[in-house]
């Protein structure tokens, strides 16, 4: 039985059904990190591994197979280590707030609210062990390209010139092979209801995620579905076979005469597929909801976004009512569905309707936890006065305050019969760092059903060896000579010197405070000291200080390069051509850009915090091997604290060692491209999660 805060009896019979008694050791025994080389996944010996943990147990063991080699667990921090880091971060992020105008402030404030990081104070203070882990095969890549392709006779851009926008050639993407997938015989149907989808509806990383695990549960057997709203600003032409459904009345409530009143709102329900995953978009015909998912952006449109995601939370819930039978899952994702848990537990199942479902809430990022007004709770139909009670969705921050309020990421936390979070470090942060703020104490009630699984990427997207974006298709065998010409390609096109001897570091990143800007604005100097040549690729709210460094202290220098902007073909293009990937973040729930940049045979290097720690483990660490010896466990570089001194060390191995030893530099890139940070693992967490959700 899982410790739920709540006594209500909706929230009780949800309890009943938590997923705490049903997680065994051994179904995670592999460790928080672990990664399996894409050529041993057939000779393990031991059961399909699965990328979870519960935050509920109190070690971790690594466990080794007879075809891999497990790394051993590095040095973690202590709970009050995190702490301590966490209340040094809020300082840091905090002065940095002191220099942002009251508009950008605005913008930003929700994002900075919950930090999970390290600090070189609180890493002498560490004592505890870790949860991230490596594995590979034990012998080093061959270092022989086999390929046929002349990559001499790619033909180079004109230098400063936007190359990127150039379309190179046309390539058909390998189709995701279902029977890659084990078959689960325990078939169950799995409805998502998200804000975002990749890439039709899609800001962050959101999105991203939930097409990769929508498709990968499929993929194993299972029916998936995805319910999300139908934005005005979304490409139609995205979606195949795109056609409208049915017409059903969604109960909506208003404010009249000082009484909450209902009316039903005509809502369209329109079917189709996008990126292989089936979806359901939802959108309200009636005149006096017309405004909701209006306007020009996913997010930002000219409609409140509390109004507009309760009425998701409701229409979908209606939907699966009148024209499904009961769902087995119903997956819920951030603050803003995260009132579909409360809805169905004391509206849908009291009534004895979809009485089969599961609940299971994923919290990407705790910087929004969903404040909500009680009257704004009636958009769904229900009296918020219903949820402001301590031991339902009351924010308890808000005691005594007029008004005080609700927040929807607590009621979903309460009301779910599993909660997970992007990555193991991320949820021990959470529920013992203090990364979580307030809700750590939420998240500690419900311990037992709060796990951490990492995501994966999309390696059909990401797949070097068929991508549009690039000149040329590269593989582990051919990567050597793969990525020399690509490097040539990209220094060509950006106007940087071509030479092959100089590192070349890139950061595609948001420009935001989370993103450790500091450390990037120092890896920018002390690579152009050292020698080496920096690409930075990104924008958000962070950019001015580096576009005034692009066109003054920077302009036309041969090894930097500052793009403050977004393109999705040049950051595929620098991943391809870089040596090392910078990813310095504050805090990260996972991240996904340091296992692109693997896919892509770059070397990350990376502050230890969230799921970057679950991932990246160092080279020249005690876990990680020796850079000057041929152990390749290692797959990046790892610095802990935020200061720029920490980051100057691990900056300097990296580059001594592309300089002082290109053999072994060339076998790690082999090495860390031949990883698999597939969906495969990932989706395997989520099924076991779904099983134990329903015992």
């Amino acid at each position: 039985m899982s410790s739920l805060v709540g006594t209500g009896s909706q929230v009780n019979r949800a309890a009943s059904h938590s997923s705490s008694s049903c997680f065994s050791r051994k179904r995670f025994q592999r460790g928080a990190g672990t990664r399996v080389h894409r050529r041993e996944r057939e000779t393990l010996s031991s059961s399909p591994t699965v990328m979870c943990q519960s935050v509920s147990e109190t070690t971790t063991t690594a466990a080794t197979s007879t075809a891999t080699t497990s790394a051993a667990a590095p040095s973690q921090k202590s709970n009050e280590a995190l702490k301590k880091e966490n209340e040094t971060l809020r300082r840091i992020i905090s002065s940095m707030l002191k220099k942002v105008d009251k508009q950008t402030l605005a913008e930003v404030k929700q994002e900075l609210l919950s930090i999970a990081t390290a600090t070189a104070e609180s890493l002498d203070s560490a004592t505890s062990t870790t949860t991230a882990t490596t594995t590979t095969t034990t012998e080093a890549p061959t270092t022989t390209s086999t390929a046929a392709f002349d990559y001499a006779s790619i033909a180079m851009p004109e230098p400063n010139t936007e190359f990127w926008k150039v379309p190179l050639r046309s390539v058909t993407a390998a189709p995701p092979d279902s029977n890659a997938s084990p078959q689960d015989t325990d078939r169950m149907h799995v409805v998502h209801i998200t804000a975002e989808l990749a890439p039709l509806a899609k800001v962050g990383g959101l999105g991203d995620v939930v097409t990769g695990l929508a498709r990968a549960v499929a993929q194993r057997g299972h029916i998936v579905e995805t319910i999300l709203p139908f934005y005005e600003c979304i490409d139609k032409a995205q979606i195949e076979n795109l056609r409208h459904e049915c017409d059903i009345d969604v109960p909506k409530g208003f404010q009249f005469d000082g009484k909450l009143s209902i009316e039903n709102v005509k809502t369209s329900i329109h079917r189709g597929t996008i990126s292989g995953c089936e979806v359901i978009l939802i959108r309200p015909e009636s005149q006096n909801s017309q405004h909701i998912f209006k306007g020009g952006a996913i997010y930002g449109g000219g409609y409140n976004e509390i109004e507009a995601y309760l009425y998701l939370c409701r229409s979908a819930l209606e939907y699966l009512k009148t024209y499904q039978n009961s769902p087995s899952i119903i997956h819920l994702h951030e603050w803003q569905t995260s009132a579909a848990s409360m809805l169905y537990w004391d509206v849908y199942h009291e009534e004895g309707l979809l009485q089969d479902a599961r609940v299971v809430l994923t919290i990407h990022n705790m910087d929004n936890p969903g404040e909500c007004r009680a009257e704004e709770f009636e958009a769904s139909g229900i009296s918020g006065e219903t949820y402001m009670d301590i031991d339902k969705a009351m924010d308890e921050r808000t005691i005594g305050h007029n008004p005080e309020r609700m927040s929807l990421l607590k009621g979903g936390i309460i009301y779910s019969n599993a909660v997970t979070t992007v990555s193991p470090s991320y949820a021990r942060e959470t529920l013992e760092g203090g990364a979580a703020g307030w809700l750590g104490t939420i998240l500690a009630a419900n311990r037992e059903k709060y796990h951490g699984i990492l995501n994966g990427i999309d390696t059909v997207l990401w797949d070097p060896a068929r991508d549009a974006n690039l000149p040329c298709d590269f593989t582990e065998e051919t990567c050597i000579e793969a990525k020399a010409a690509l490097k040539k390609y990209v220094q060509t096109g950006l106007g940087l010197e071509v030479n092959p001897d100089k590192p070349l570091i890139i950061c595609v990143s948001r420009l935001v405070p989370q993103k450790g800007l500091h450390l990037i604005r120092h890896a920018i100097d002390r690579t152009a000291e050292w020698g080496g040549q920096f690409v930075l690729l990104g924008s958000g709210h962070g950019g001015g200080d580096f576009q005034g460094l692009a066109e003054g202290e920077y302009k036309d220098h041969p090894d930097i390069r500052l793009l403050i902007m977004y393109n999705e073909t040049l950051s595929h293009l620098l991943f391809a051509a870089s040596d090392i990937t910078l990813v310095p973040s504050l805090f990260e729930p996972c991240g996904l850009t340091q296992m692109c940049a693997m896919r892509y045979g770059s070397l990350p290097l990376v502050r230890r915090t969230g799921g970057l720690a679950d991932t990246v483990v160092d080279v020249d660490s005690k876990e990680g091997g020796n850079a000057g010896s041929d152990q390749l466990f290692g797959n990046g570089y790892v610095f802990d604290g935020v200061s720029e001194g920490e980051l100057d060390g691990a900056l300097r191995r990296a580059l001594d060692a592309f300089k002082g030893r290109r053999g072994w530099w060339s076998s790690m890139q082999q090495k860390v491209m031949g990883l698999d940070w597939s969906w495969s693992q990932p989706a395997a967490g989520y099924v076991d999660v779904y099983r134990a959700a329903r015992k």
